[in-house]
């Protein structure tokens, strides 16, 4: 079994594969944190999408998977200059890495011994166009966090090292899971994430049946389980392409830009990224399903994952933060239709 889980047959978990699909069509929203219980298919769906993305072209031997020669940093040696098709990357960032292990190594001595810039890329290179995964985010060092806010804010790595200095790009969607149980997340960590997303386990027996029996099948009839859910993933992978391409002509009225700042000023969210992602991934859902505009509906529809995570703390207030969203949204922009 070499393949992924395929996307299209996760059972259930519906917010957060539209989050996921959302972020896949728009990367600007700012990647997906999952909080939940363990075992509800947080790390099978990340890798599902990017086996479900097509490839990326890149230089064969670019360490950053640039995608043409004049965009190669200066430091890689490149030993073949071919364009080659290569998977949507997935990036693991363990608990416990180091920082060099995260930005990479400068060679100091050999830097100044021979004159040459000698580094060893690390996982922010390797994760570059693709995703970077941290499984157990609220359980990552402090330091680790500080490196990763700097890098998602530029875009940019910067390795810097006894007066020698190596940058490259790091643009990649950040996926972070968790089970808030186990510790709460910096808000600054938490700020960055674009859409949050909670998931538990399926109460209901007949879900609870149909996902045991699609994992069994996968594990027992990989090829006649991968003949049937393929093409469903080819339906979505078009999907999520035509949206890549409509979501530069989608419009957005004053009124749902007023919809999306009301919203905010309504639940007390600090800053102004929680209307930006907001409408993104309003946007980004009307791409989706085709639309010609951006609508009071698309905004409802993503208002929990875009929104739930930037809530003040409300000490007289003991309702869940998706329950607080789910109500001033009513308030705010009336029953649904």
């Amino acid at each position: 079994m070499t393949q992924p889980f395929p996307f299209s047959a996760i059972v259930g978990q519906e917010e957060m594969k539209q989050a996921m699909i959302l972020t896949a069509i728009d990367p600007g929203i700012g990647g997906v944190l999952v909080f939940g219980d363990r075992g509800t298919g947080k790390s099978t769906a990340v890798r599902a999408l990017a086996a479900l993305l097509p490839p990326i072209h890149a230089v064969a031997s670019c360490p950053v998977n640039s995608p043409s020669l004049d965009r190669c940093p200066e430091w890689a040696h490149l030993t073949s200059t071919e364009i080659v098709k290569r998977p949507t990357p997935v990036v693991d960032l363990p608990l416990g890495v180091t920082e060099d292990r995260v930005v990479g190594a400068l060679d100091i001595e050999k830097a100044l011994s021979s004159g040459v810039k000698a580094f060893e890329p690390g996982l922010l290179a390797r994760a570059n166009r693709g995703y970077l995964y941290i499984d157990e985010v609220n359980l990552l060092e402090d330091h680790i966090v500080d490196l990763l806010l700097d890098v998602a804010q530029s875009g940019e790595n910067v390795v810097e090292r006894e007066g020698l200095s190596i940058r490259h790009p790091a643009r990649f969607v950040l996926v972070g899971s968790g089970n808030p149980e186990e510790g709460e997340l910096r808000p600054q960590l938490l700020d960055r994430f674009g859409l949050s997303v909670e998931v538990t386990s399926p109460k209901d027996i007949d879900t609870r049946i149909e996902v045991i029996r699609r994992r069994d099948t996968y594990e027992t009839d990989f090829e006649g389980f991968m003949a049937k859910w393929r093409p469903e993933d080819a339906v979505l992978r078009d999907r999520i392409l035509a949206a890549r391409d409509h979501l530069k002509a989608m419009q957005s009225s004053d009124d749902v830009l007023r919809d999306c700042a009301e919203l905010c000023v309504a639940l007390g969210s600090d800053g102004l990224r929680g209307e930006l992602t907001l409408l993104k991934a309003a946007r980004a859902l009307a791409a989706f399903e085709g639309a010609d505009k951006v609508t009071r509906e698309h905004v409802r529809a993503v208002a929990p994952s875009a929104l739930r995570h930037r809530l003040r703390r409300d000490p007289l207030d003991e309702a869940g933060s998706t329950t607080r969203v789910a109500r001033v949204v009513d308030e705010v922009l009336g029953e649904p239709a």
